[in-house]
C-alpha cells in the first residue's frame, strides 16, 4: 500500500485508516494522518495536486532551540522579523505550502520563502502570535526550521562550486581526448579502416565516455532520477536523455558493427556543466558581497569600564559583548564599531562608505555616529545606542540580501517550457517505433528510426542558443573594459528603461580639485595665496586640504613658506603660524571665532561659488581675509557624452546622491538631468524600487558601499572600476576602464545580444519542427541525424559570432 501523504509504500497490516474531507484515506503512520488532516483543514488540499516528490522532508525530532531563534528576531516596521532556513524543501510546491501555512496563521503579517536558498523571511506581531507557534506551523507540515546562518550557506555554495569544477575539469580533459579518436573513426567510415583498429578505437572511446556521462554528468542523472519518480521533466532530463540515447545507440552500434556517437554523448553534459559552474560561481560572489558588507564592522572595541579611583579603564572586548549604554573609545584612523552618540571629544568622520556623503562630517558631543564609519582626527568617546541586527550597517546588509532575493529566475521559466518538450519527444519516438513495426518493418529499422528522432531532437542547439551568444558578447565587453557577471545580465540590461547614477565617483571623478582661488587683499597674487594655503593645509586630511596641496604641486620649488603649530579644528578648518602670524583656512564659523570680518563683496562672491556646488574655504592671515578657496569634485569629461548616448537609446537618466541638495542640484543642472539628493543607502534602493513599481526597469551605476542595496535592487547594477570591493561584488557589471561611456555600450550590446538569442532560439525550434518529421518518416539515418544536429549547433555558433562586430 502507499501512504496518501508521504507516498511511501508500507505493509497493509500497518495501515492507519481515516476518513478525511469525505473520502477514505490510508496512511503509514498517525503522524502522516495528522499532517494530512492539517493541510486539508486549512483548505490547502491543492498542495497534493502540485507536489512532485515521493517523500517530504524528515519530521522534526525534538524541541526547537527557541533561544537561538529569539536572538535572531529583530524589529522591523513595528513588527518582529525573523529569517529561518527550512530543511526539507524539494520543489516549488514546498515553497507554496510553507508560505500558505504561515500566511494563514493569525498574527503572521508576511511570509516569503526563497526557493533558491530555502530562506524564509517572516514578519509577525508578537502580541498576536508566539514565536513557538510560528515555527510550529513549519514543523507541522513536515519541515525543519533553523536559524539562518550566512556562513553556513556560503560554505555550502562554495562546496557546490568546487564539486562542479572538479566534474567539469574531468569532462573537459576526457572529452578532448575522445574527440581525437572520434575524428579518426569518422574519417574511417568514408576512407576505410580495418576492423581491429576500428574496434580498438571504439572501446577506447567508450572508456573515455563513461566517466563523462556517469561521473561528470552525475548531477544531471540524479536530478533526472528524481524527476522521473515525480513525473516531472526539466533541462536536466533533456541532457540525460540526449546523452544516454547517444551512448546507448553507440554501444548498440559498436556491438553490431555500426556507427558510434560517443562524442555526442560526452559533449552534451560537458557543455551544460560549463554553464552550471558559471552560475554557481556567480551565486558565490553574490554571497561574498553580503559577507564583505558585514565585515565593515570591527570585531573588537575598547570598552570604558570603572577602575580604581573612579578612573575609566580601557578593556578590549568582542563587539558581541557590548550592549546599549556601554561607552567605547575610538581613536583616529579606526572604524567606529557600533551606532552611538558622541559623549566626549571632537573629530571628523568619513561616512562615505555607509551614507554616501563625500565630505567628512564634523562630530562633537551629542552628535550621532554610525557603525562602520571611519574616525579621522581626534579621539572620541561614544555611548552605544544600537547593536547587532539593529545597526544602520546591518540594515544595509539586509537591504542587499532582500534585493538579491527578488531577482528574477529566468532558468525556472526555461525549465517549465522544456518540461513539455521532453515528454513530447519521447512520445513521438515511441510512436515512431510502433508505427514502423505496425507497417511490418524489421525491429532494427524501427529502433534506428526511433533513435534518430531522439538524436535529432537533442537539445544541443537549444542549449547553445543562449550560452554561446552570451559568451561572445561578454568576451567582447571584457575586451572593451566592461565586465559582465552573468548571461541573464545581458538580457536585463537590454530591457532597461531608466538609468540612475550615483554622483560622487560615478558622474564626478571622486577626487576633489581646486576650482578657483580668488584673492581678496590688494597686492596678494593667486600663487602667493596658494603657497600660503598649501603650507597650512599640508598636514590636513580634509578634502579641501588635499585639493589645495595637490594644486600647489605646480608651484616652483621652495614657493611654500614654513608653517608651525598646525592645529585642526573639526568642522571648521585648520590653523597654523607662518612668519610669526596666525594663518587659517576654514569656513565662516572659524572666521567668526577668530574675529576675522568678511567684506560684503567677498561674502557675495563666496555664495556664488557655493551655489554652483563648490565647497568654499577662506584664507586669512593676521586677522585679515586674503583669498577665497573654492574646491569642487569635477564632473567626468565623458559624462555629458555618456548621458546623451543613454538618452539616444531612449533611456531616462537621473542622479541619486547622498550629497547635499546644493551640490547635487548643481551637478544635475550642468548635465540637464533630474536629481534626488541626501539619499541614504536604503533610500537609494527605494528610489529604484519606486520606479520598478511603476513598471520601469532600472539600470543603477555607483561606486561606493552605500550604493550596494540599490545595485542589487536594480534589474542591472553597474559598478565603477575604482569602486570598493563590496560594490563590485554586489554589481552585475563592472566598468573596469572606469569610463561612464561604457554604460551605453552595455545597453547597446545587450540589446543586440538578446536579438541574436531570439534568432537562435527560433532557429532551434524551427530546426526541430522540420527535422523531427523527416526522422519519423525514416528519411534520416542516425548518422545523418547527428550531422543535422551538429549543423544546427554550427548555425547557432555562426549567428552568435556576428556579435563580435556589435561594438
Amino acid at each position: 500500500m502507499r501512504c496518501d501523504h508521504c507516498l511511501l509504500e508500507f505493509p497493509e497490516r500497518e495501515a492507519v485508516r481515516a476518513e478525511v474531507a469525505g473520502a477514505p484515506r490510508v496512511f503509514c503512520c498517525a503522524g502522516c494522518r495528522g499532517v494530512f488532516e492539517l493541510i486539508q483543514g486549512e483548505g490547502l488540499g491543492a498542495y497534493y495536486d502540485s507536489r512532485r516528490w515521493t517523500e517530504v522532508g524528515p519530521q522534526a525530532a525534538g524541541a526547537l532551540d527557541l533561544a537561538a531563534f529569539r536572538e535572531a528576531v529583530r524589529e522591523a516596521h513595528g513588527a518582529a522579523e525573523l529569517d529561518v532556513a527550512i530543511d526539507g524543501i524539494r520543489c516549488a510546491s514546498c515553497v507554496w505550502l510553507n508560505e500558505k501555512l504561515l500566511q494563514r496563521t493569525p498574527g503572521v503579517l508576511t511570509a516569503r520563502v526563497n526557493y533558491a536558498t530555502h530562506r524564509a523571511r517572516i514578519r509577525f506581531d508578537p502580541a498576536a502570535v508566539g514565536l513557538e507557534r510560528v515555527l510550529g506551523r513549519i514543523q507541522a507540515a513536515g519541515y525543519q526550521p533553523k536559524p539562518w546562518s550566512d556562513a553556513e550557506q556560503l560554505q555550502a555554495r562554495r562546496a557546490e562550486a568546487k564539486d562542479l569544477l572538479v566534474r567539469l575539469g574531468t569532462a573537459l580533459f576526457l572529452a578532448s581526448q575522445l574527440m581525437i579518436y572520434q575524428a579518426a573513426l569518422y574519417a574511417g567510415y568514408f576512407q576505410g579502416i580495418d576492423a581491429p583498429t576500428r574496434r580498438l578505437m571504439e572501446w577506447i572511446s567508450l572508456g573515455l565516455t563513461l566517466p563523462v556521462v556517469f561521473y561528470s554528468g552525475a548531477p544531471f542523472l540524479r536530478a533526472t532520477g528524481r524527476g522521473l519518480r515525480h513525473l516531472r521533466f526539466n533541462m536536466d532530463s533533456l541532457v540525460v536523455i540526449g546523452s544516454l540515447s547517444a551512448l546507448a545507440y553507440s554501444v548498440y552500434g559498436m556491438l553490431r558493427g555500426g556507427e558510434v556517437y560517443f562524442d555526442t554523448a560526452a559533449m552534451i553534459p560537458t557543455l551544460v556543466l560549463v554553464g552550471r559552474y558559471v552560475e554557481a560561481a556567480a551565486k558565490g560572489r553574490a554571497s561574498e558581497a553580503v559577507a564583505r558588507l558585514a565585515s565593515l564592522a570591527p570585531r573588537e572595541a575598547r570598552r570604558l569600564e570603572p577602575g580604581p579611583g573612579g578612573r575609566a579603564e580601557r578593556r578590549a572586548v568582542a563587539v558581541a559583548e557590548i550592549r546599549p549604554g556601554d561607552r567605547i573609545e575610538v581613536v583616529p584612523g579606526e572604524r567606529i564599531p557600533l551606532d552611538g552618540v558622541v559623549r566626549e571629544g571632537a573629530s571628523e568622520v568619513d561616512e562615505s562608505l555607509v551614507t554616501g556623503e563625500s565630505r567628512p562630517v564634523a562630530k562633537s558631543a551629542g552628535a550621532a555616529v554610525i557603525g562602520g564609519t571611519v574616525n579621522q582626527h581626534g579621539a572620541l568617546v561614544v555611548e552605544v545606542t544600537r547593536v547587532g541586527k539593529d545597526t544602520v550597517l546591518a540594515g544595509i546588509v539586509r537591504a542587499v540580501e532582500e534585493a538579491q532575493a527578488q531577482k528574477p529566475r529566468i532558468q525556472a521559466v526555461a525549465d517549465r517550457v522544456v518540461g513539455g518538450f521532453v515528454p513530447a519527444m519521447l512520445v513521438l519516438a515511441a510512436l515512431t517505433v510502433v508505427a514502423w513495426l505496425a507497417r511490418g518493418a524489421p525491429v532494427e529499422r524501427a529502433l534506428m528510426t526511433g533513435i534518430s528522432v531522439v538524436v535529432i531532437a537533442c537539445p544541443c542547439a537549444l542549449g547553445l542558443a543562449t550560452p554561446i551568444a552570451v559568451l561572445i558578447s561578454t568576451g567582447l565587453a571584457s575586451a572593451r573594459g566592461l565586465l559582465v557577471k552573468g548571461g541573464d545580465v545581458v538580457e536585463r540590461a537590454g530591457r532597461a528603461t531608466d538609468v540612475l547614477l550615483d554622483k560622487t565617483g560615478t558622474v564626478t571623478r571622486g577626487r576633489p580639485a581646486l576650482r578657483a582661488l580668488v584673492p581678496l587683499e590688494p597686492g596678494v597674487g593667486a600663487d602667493e595665496a596658494l603657497a600660503l594655503a598649501a603650507a597650512v593645509e599640508r598636514r590636513s586630511e580634509h578634502h579641501v586640504g588635499r585639493a589645495v596641496a595637490e594644486a600647489a604641486r605646480a608651484l616652483p620649488a621652495g614657493a611654500e613658506p614654513e608653517a608651525a603649530g598646525f592645529r585642526a579644528v573639526p568642522g571648521r578648518g585648520v590653523v597654523a603660524e607662518v612668519g610669526g602670524a596666525e594663518v587659517l583656512v576654514g569656513n565662516r564659523t572659524l572666521l567668526a571665532e577668530r574675529g576675522v570680518s568678511l567684506a560684503p563683496e567677498a561674502d557675495a562672491r563666496a555664495r556664488e561659488l557655493e551655489a554652483s556646488g563648490d565647497t568654499v574655504a577662506f584664507l586669512a592671515r593676521g586677522g585679515r581675509p586674503l583669498a577665497l578657496v573654492a574646491v569642487a569634485d569635477p564632473i567626468r569629461e565623458e559624462a555629458p557624452a555618456a548621458i546623451a548616448a543613454l538618452r539616444g537609446l531612449g533611456l531616462r537618466v537621473a542622479i541619486v546622491s547622498g550629497d547635499g541638495r546644493i551640490t547635487t542640484g548643481a551637478v544635475a543642472a550642468a548635465l540637464g538631468v533630474e536629481a534626488v539628493a541626501e539619499a541614504s543607502p536604503v533610500q537609494k534602493r527605494e528610489a529604484v524600487a519606486a520606479r520598478q513599481r511603476e513598471g520601469r526597469r532600472v539600470l543603477f551605476a555607483g561606486d561606493g558601499i552605500n550604493d550596494a542595496p540599490a545595485l542589487t535592487q536594480a534589474e542591472v547594477g553597474a559598478a565603477m572600476g575604482r569602486g570598493t570591493d563590496v560594490t563590485m561584488e554586489s554589481a552585475d557589471a563592472v566598468l573596469v576602464r572606469d569610463d561612464l561611456r561604457l554604460l551605453p555600450d552595455l545597453v547597446r550590446l545587450s540589446r543586440r545580444t538578446y536579438a541574436v538569442i531570439r534568432q537562435n532560439v527560433f532557429w532551434a525550434f524551427f530546426y526541430n519542427a522540420v527535422a523531427i518529421p523527416l526522422a519519423m518518416a525514416g528519411l534520416l539515418h542516425p548518422i545523418v541525424a547527428a550531422g543535422a544536429m551538429a549543423a544546427s549547433s554550427l548555425f547557432v555558433v555562426a549567428n552568435s559570432a556576428r556579435l563580435r562586430r556589435a561594438l
